[in-house]
């Protein structure tokens, strides 16, 4: 099975004071997982906007992150399959880059928290919460 993909509300949990959810996200990186360069920059801007943590924690932040995770970059063929995703699926355009980052990385499995439980993209991509 391919390593599933972990929106940035999953991997927040990290840093957060919720034990349970900060275990079950480590775990999650145990296996190895997925992520788009987009994760990195908004768990960067909640990490410092919201969390109010210093550079120096963040920038360790992130680079814990890709040691466990395989990065895939954003690219033009990213953006147009999802604008292409937020118009059919009616979601939020950067929702939508999350599922068609997850859906060029060939991931069957979107771990996240900002989508419905069981919602499909393409027929191909599932989203689950890792938290229920």
């Amino acid at each position: 099975m391919p390593a599933p993909f972990v929106d940035t509300n999953v991997l927040l949990y990290l840093l957060s004071d919720d034990q349970e959810k900060a275990n079950r996200a480590e775990a999650l990186l145990a296996d190895r997982v997925v992520i788009s360069v987009q994760v990195l920059n908004e768990f960067a801007d909640v990490a410092r906007r919201k969390m109010a943590l210093d550079w120096p924690t963040v920038e360790q932040a992130l680079a814990d992150l890709r040691r466990f995770a395989d990065v895939r970059p954003l690219t033009l063929a990213t953006h147009e399959m999802g604008i292409a995703l937020a118009s059919r699926y009616r979601t939020s355009v950067y929702d939508a880059m999350i599922a068609a980052a997850a859906l060029e990385a060939g991931c069957t499995r979107l771990l996240s928290e900002d989508f419905s439980d069981g919602q499909r993209f393409e027929r191909r991509l599932t989203v689950r919460n890792p938290f229920t």
